[in-house]
């Protein structure tokens, strides 16, 4: 819809005395979602936009870092409609299949039960059943946060459709040999029971042991150290560099392999570094994923000794006993022999860890399914070398490319029952069939189809175009593929980015998935630090909407967003952001009770004073500001542009300096009115993809029309009045400094004060009313006698403060003051004259220390300032 279409009903000045949040935006939304304002058309001639939700998992609820993304890809969506673009914000969830499948395994756990007591295709009921009662439960918390998302589209990575599309490209990769079955060293999750990818590994400086290990005897000995001394019993070679003078003798020779009845060989290879440890290495290769490229180069056997749960295999006494249980006692036992030579503990290095269960990750020889990258991710990276595709910001480039350029091939198969199963058929004679969605599985004795799913970031790397309809040449692909922009963190850059690049270029004849990626950061607590459960620091955003509404939340967020970087926020900058909220409601009811209107034309210039003038120059300017702003996705300057123009500008100036024009009516009050209604049309009209609902309802009652989500983006007309800005600029300064003398003096800022104003043929002259007013300056009367003069701007402003303030009280008050800051100052730079102290003291205490010293110093000049200008008692 556009704004013509708008019902229009009769503007009104009826505005409660207070902004009530809660009883504003979930009916306020309600209305949005039935009259369809969110909805996209794919029939349309309007110029498309489109945003995919990263969709959320189904398991998830509103945490901080949605809503600070939402945010971001609400303000863009909701501007683009106001444009007249035909503008969908595609939403969905992800079927999250580790996270999932574990959730419901837990509440088997409670039964009694597991997932093997139900059988496969039981449990996946059971699934479903848990996602149709308690799934998704983050769909009503995005409503809350004011979600312009066309819900009619709503999409879930195994619903029908996309459950096609991940069927599709399977088969589409198979057939061009993109995907293919190998076993490899994969990184296997003994509590998870499943593969994970590379970048589904957390690593963490751990404390562990490094043992040094005797293998062989006498001359044919040597010594290899260890982390992982478990693994020995899968040792098939020991690895030495070919050029290493120390082992040449033992190359080619069998040795004893301590605590087994096994030789195995010494082989030579250069992925050894002599210079480190004794340049000796163990060769575990099902068990180690540079063991297994040795293993291969050597032919050497695979030797698995842990189950999937980590369990020892091995015959013998350590059979049954878990890693770190066998790792104990591989170590005592070889204690016993002789054959350690030195132990070292604690041994801090890194290990990797699940992401979802923070289980340590063992590698495993597995046989798995694979997509081989090379020639997807050449093409990804091309996309954005050759700028079809933008980073933003352009330093994020770098990142990307050192991903993609080195990608290994991407295990995509996982050992679970929830997912997307692999269409492939094994027959009894070793076939092997790979299934399309419209083609039939063999059938008949001794087919079956293979057990594992695919890692869900294979099903969430379509879907940008996946939830358009691919494979099917939709009108909705056709009208809004490719998307306008990737809204997303920088985290997830390798998970979901790259996946989607290469996916999208594949599938979709070479056309990449959007025209610029825009990253942002991560939210993090006030002090900078990352939210944890563990360091009880975690924040619910609705916790904070139900205090403060959810314009607050968004406003908080949105001011913090500069691209790429992580995003600090604390209760008291969103208490901030409901003050500003309740300032705009405030001076627009204030407004409204004084005449502003949008109602006819604005009036011609030579009409306007230059108050007027001023405030249209610099809504212009705003305007223009904004959209540069929005186009380099710089969120936390728009918003802080808004906030200023429209606190600093609008209501603390224009506002007030307005007063005294309607509070005399007639004529240029009418003016200032209509005016008046203008700026806060357009004010409204910027600010409401930041801040939708407290705009919506003040905009709707100012201009009597339908909605701000299909009202018209303003434009900038162009008007700019230089003379005007530096007229009103003087008077800001003049305003500026005497509110500033004021309150050295002490005096409140509604006490009296006789003066004169030497204005002069200034253009000051014109606002000595307004001047006045916003200085409670009375005239000059009887027995006026000037105690301070004020020069500033070009004229001087002469005050007389005999009868004001007592005098001597003061200059007793100031000099107490001016004591205390002085020996603040003595005690700061003592401390910084110490050098034993600053040898020992950190960084941010010395800052600290400078901090006050130069606090004091700012202190002492202004109230030795203040003293001087005090009258003679």
């Amino acid at each position: 819809m556009t704004e013509n279409t708008q019902q229009q009903t009769a503007p009104t000045t009826e505005l409660p005395t207070q902004y009530a949040p809660a009883e504003v935006e979930g009916p306020l939304y309600e209305r949005w979602v039935e009259r369809g304002y969110f909805e996209a058309d794919a029939k349309s001639e309007k110029p498309p936009y489109t945003i995919v939700i990263p969709p959320p998992n189904v398991t998830g609820s509103l945490h901080l870092g949605h809503a600070f993304e939402h945010t971001l890809i609400d303000a863009l969506t909701r501007r683009k409609r106001m444009q007249g673009f035909e503008t969908l914000w595609q939403p969905g969830m992800d079927h999250a299949g580790i996270a999932t499948q574990n959730v419901v395994e837990r509440e088997l756990a409670k039964e009694g039960k597991s997932r093997h007591d139900l059988g496969r295709e039981a449990f996946v009921e059971r699934v479903w059943q848990w996602k149709a009662e308690s799934g998704g439960q983050i769909s009503g918390q995005m409503k809350r946060l004011g979600d312009g998302v066309a819900w009619s589209r709503e999409r879930f990575t195994m619903d029908e459709g996309l459950s096609q599309a991940v069927q599709t490209i399977f088969k589409k990769l198979y057939d061009d040999e993109l995907i293919y079955r190998a076993e490899r060293i994969i990184n296997w999750c003994p509590r998870c029971l499943t593969a994970i990818s590379d970048i589904e590994v957390e690593y963490q400086d751990d404390e562990g042991e490094l043992v040094s290990i005797r293998y062989g005897e006498g001359d044919d000995s040597l010594v290899v150290a260890t982390t992982r001394a478990e693994t020995m019993l899968g040792d098939t070679a020991v690895a030495v560099h070919p050029d290493d003078e120390r082992y040449k003798h033992l190359v080619g020779k069998q040795i004893k392999l301590p605590l087994t009845d096994r030789s195995i060989p010494v082989v030579a290879d250069t992925h050894v570094d002599p210079e480190f440890g004794t340049g000796a290495v163990k060769v575990t290769p099902a068990h180690d994923p540079n063991d297994f490229e040795i293993g291969q180069r050597h032919n050497l056997p695979n030797l698995a000794v842990m189950d999937e749960r980590a369990i020892i295999t091995v015959h013998g006494p350590f059979q049954g006993l878990d890693r770190l249980e066998a790792r104990s006692a591989i170590v005592a036992a070889l204690r016993a022999e002789g054959r350690i030579v030195a132990e070292k503990r604690p041994y801090v290095h890194s290990v990797g860890h699940c992401s979802r269960c923070k289980t340590t990750i063992e590698p495993r020889l597995s046989m798995q399914w694979w997509v081989k990258v090379g020639p997807l991710a050449k093409a990804a990276g091309d996309a954005v070398r050759d700028g079809k595709v933008k980073i933003h910001p352009q330093e994020m480039e770098k990142r990307y490319f050192d991903w993609v350029d080195n990608l290994h091939d991407w295990c995509i198969s996982r050992q679970l029952w929830w997912g997307h199963r692999i269409p492939v058929w094994y027959g009894p004679n070793g076939e092997v069939v790979c299934v399309g969605p419209d083609e039939q599985p063999p059938t008949g004795e001794g087919w079956h189809q293979d057990t594992d799913v695919l890692d869900t970031w294979f099903s969430s790397g379509l879907w940008p175009f996946s939830t358009l309809g691919w494979p099917e040449r939709t009108e909705s692909l056709a009208k809004f593929y490719p998307n306008s922009v990737l809204v997303t963190g920088y985290d997830i850059l390798f998970f979901w980015v790259a996946r989607m690049m290469m996916f999208g270029l594949y599938a979709m004849d070479g056309t990449p998935p959007f025209h610029t990626i825009a990253l942002h950061g991560m939210v993090r607590d006030q002090n900078g630090k990352k939210m944890s459960k563990s360091f009880g620091n975690v924040v619910n955003p609705l916790d904070w909407m139900d205090e403060y509404g959810s314009d607050a939340v968004r406003f908080t967020l949105a001011n913090g967003a500069n691209p790429g970087v992580d995003v600090p926020i604390g209760e008291d900058w969103v208490k901030a952001s409901r003050n500003f909220a309740n300032k705009i409601w405030n001076a627009t009811r204030f407004a409204l009770m004084n005449g502003a209107t949008i109602e006819g034309e604005l009036p011609p210039v030579e009409q306007l004073s230059a108050t007027d003038r001023w405030i249209l120059s610099r809504l212009n300017a705003t305007v223009a500001q904004v959209d540069a702003y929005y186009e380099d996705y710089q969120f936390a300057k728009l918003s802080d542009a808004l906030y200023h123009f429209a606190w600093d500008e609008v209501f603390d100036w224009y506002v007030e300096l307005s007063k005294t024009t309607f509070f005399a009516g007639g004529e240029q009050a009418k003016v200032s009115g209509r005016v008046l209604g203008e700026v806060l049309d357009v004010m409204l009209r910027l600010l409401h993809p930041i801040v939708p609902f407290v705009t919506e309802t003040l905009w709707t009652t100012l201009t009597g029309r339908e909605s701000l989500v299909i009202a018209d983006w303003p434009k900038d007309s162009g008007f700019r009045d230089q003379a005007a800005e530096a007229e009103i600029e003087n008077l800001q300064q003049v305003v500026t400094e005497v509110r500033r003398f004021r309150a050295d003096q002490g005096l409140q800022p509604g006490q009296k004060v006789p003066a004169r104003l030497e204005l002069g043929d200034t253009a000051l002259a014109a606002h000595e009313a307004a001047i006045r007013q916003l200085l409670r300056l009375q005239p000059e009367g009887e027995g006026f006698s000037a105690t301070a003069s004020l020069p500033v701007a070009g004229a001087t402003v002469a005050l007389d403060l005999s009868g004001t303030i007592d005098v001597a009280a003061e200059r007793k008050r100031l000099a107490k003051d001016l004591a205390a800051a002085e020996k603040e100052k003595a005690q700061a730079e003592a401390k910084l004259g110490n050098e034993a102290f600053l040898a020992k003291a950190p960084d941010n205490v010395v800052d600290k220390i400078k901090g006050r010293l130069a606090k004091a110093d700012e202190d002492i000049a202004r109230i030795r300032t203040q003293l001087a200008n005090l009258p003679q008692a």
